[in-house]
């Protein structure tokens, strides 16, 4: 049973750990597509849907709460203002995870996050 284990740690501190996501999170929302370890993309997976939201959002909190989390400021305003157009009548599922093949080095278990 994985009572009270809300998230999974990624092997790093606490402030490493929010650095890894807040960094994928931005590659994701910049590129649209990036290639990762299965547990990092489903890991990050929670922040990009959430971004979108606040992006759909639009208000002027959403917009803050979205500048403190995603490292680029000129990223989070072309978020803003795609957002509502691209996923105005979804409500949620913004992301897509792919499995590929094992990674050559220490077969560990790879994907694709995408926004869908």
């Amino acid at each position: 049973m994985r009572h009270r284990h809300g998230f999974k740690k990624l092997s790093k501190p606490a402030d490493q750990r929010k650095a890894l996501l807040r960094a994928l999170t931005t590659e994701v929302i910049r590129h649209g597509r990036i290639k990762t370890t299965l547990v990092r993309a489903k890991a990050v997976r929670k922040h990009v849907d959430h971004m979108i939201e606040l992006g759909k959002r639009g208000d002027l909190h959403a917009r803050r709460q979205a500048l403190g989390w995603v490292y680029d400021k000129n990223l989070v305003h072309s978020l803003f203002e795609a957002a509502p157009d691209r996923y105005g009548e979804q409500n949620g599922g913004y992301t897509r995870v792919l499995r590929t093949v094992a990674r050559q080095g220490d077969n560990a278990k790879m994907a694709i996050i995408e926004l869908v």
